[in-house]
Order: structure tokens, then sequence, then C-alpha cells
């Protein structure tokens, strides 16, 4: 069974991969597009609306680049962590099972299934993962006025 458990961890890590280089994709499409609809504008329409549809298509362009960059950051916070690592302590690259559910402490990814079991990828600095930080199996936090159990963490 404990085998079983630490492949858990690599596939977390594999499925938050899978959400940033989603999200990259997608950034980079958008941008894409957007600089398409920008270089498209033509100039036989009036000047003040083909300047008004190339400004708009340039923040659109320059909103899905702060996408792109937010998820390049993701995507460097992950590969910071080592899922063949077992932690004894909660802290960034830890699986943590609670008295509310699983947790990889990794990138905000949200819910990811595994083995049919749902966990949350939650980033360090998410406010469960700043309560369970540091702590040990059997210890217990305080998050959102509510003692947690800690019952594991890999």
């Amino acid at each position: 069974m404990e085998s079983a458990n630490q492949l858990i961890k690599p596939r977390l890590h594999a499925a938050c991969l899978v959400y940033v280089q989603e999200r990259i994709a997608a950034a980079t499409q958008a941008m894409q597009a957007a600089q398409e609809s920008a270089n498209s504008e033509t100039k036989s329409s009036a000047g003040d609306k083909y300047e008004t549809g190339r400004a708009m298509a340039q923040e659109e362009r320059n909103r899905n680049a702060v996408q792109l960059r937010e998820a390049q950051n993701l995507q460097a916070e992950l590969a910071r962590i080592n899922p063949e690592q077992v932690c004894d302590t909660v802290r960034p690259g830890a699986l943590v099972e609670t008295s509310m559910g699983g947790f990889f402490i990794s990138i905000s990814a949200g819910k990811l299934t595994v083995d049919c079991k749902d966990y949350f990828a939650v980033s360090a600095a998410a406010p469960v993962a700043m309560a369970l930080s540091g702590k040990r199996a059997g210890e217990e936090a305080v998050f959102n006025g509510k003692a947690v159990r800690i019952i594991k963490v890999q």
C-alpha cells in the first residue's frame, strides 16, 4: 500500500504540470489571436476606428502576456519541487492528509483527482498551507477557526 501512496505525489505533480502547460498554451494562442486581430485592422475605414481597434487588440495582447508570465512563473515554481522527495513536515512539495482532506503543497491548481480521490493543489502562500506549514503528522493546526488534524505528511 505504501508504494501505491508514493505514486500519488508524482501523479499530482504531473497533473499540475498539465494544468500549467494548458494555461501557457491558452495564453500564447490568445496573444497570437489578438496580434492577428491588430494586424488585420485595415485603414480603409475611418482613422479613429482603425486606431481604436488596434489599441483594443494591443490591450488584449498585453493582458494575455501577463497571464502567460504568471503561468510561466507557476511552471518555474513547479520545477523546484521534486515529487519523489519524501517530506516529514508540511512544506512545498509535501502531500498532506488532514481531517479536511488531502493537499499537495505546490501551485494553486485547484482540485485534482488521483485514483478516485480528490486532492487540492495549493501554493505555499495559500492560507491553508500557511496554517499547516512546518507541522508534522499527528499535530494540529487552526484554519478558519477550526482545528485541523494532520494525519499524514509525505
